[in-house]
């Protein structure tokens, strides 16, 4: 187990400190309290609660990453970002091709409606 160990810290993997991990911690705690204000308690006009969940969303994802599973951009973490980019890219793929699926299918598929075919 030591060996696993000692191989992640000599190809550039870090822990992080109690105290990093804290700071994480507390963030993300707030940044979901937030969250919960804007929707329940009224803290943000209607219509600014989807951008503000948004921006709540991006933060907490970049908080997450950087504290907990130690992404940043340093040259060591190249491949781990690349990896991250990539599977983003395939999410995204497949999140606006099932979009675009359902939106046709509801479109065209109705039933009652011609669509001069």
């Amino acid at each position: 187990m030591s060996n696993a160990h000692e191989q992640h810290a000599a190809s550039g993997g870090q822990h992080g400190s109690l105290k990093s991990y804290m700071v994480g911690f507390g963030l993300s705690i707030a940044l979901t309290l937030l969250s919960f204000g804007c929707v329940m308690a009224g803290l943000v006009p209607h219509h600014l609660i989807m951008p503000a969940l948004m921006v709540f969303c991006i933060a907490q994802v970049l908080v997450q990453l950087g504290f907990f599973l130690h992404m940043g951009i340093a040259p060591e973490q190249r491949e781990n970002l690349m990896v991250m980019v990539c599977a983003l890219i395939f999410i995204g793929i497949v999140v606006v091709g099932s979009l675009w699926v359902l939106h046709n299918m509801n479109a065209y598929m109705m039933p009652g409606m011609s669509h001069g075919g």
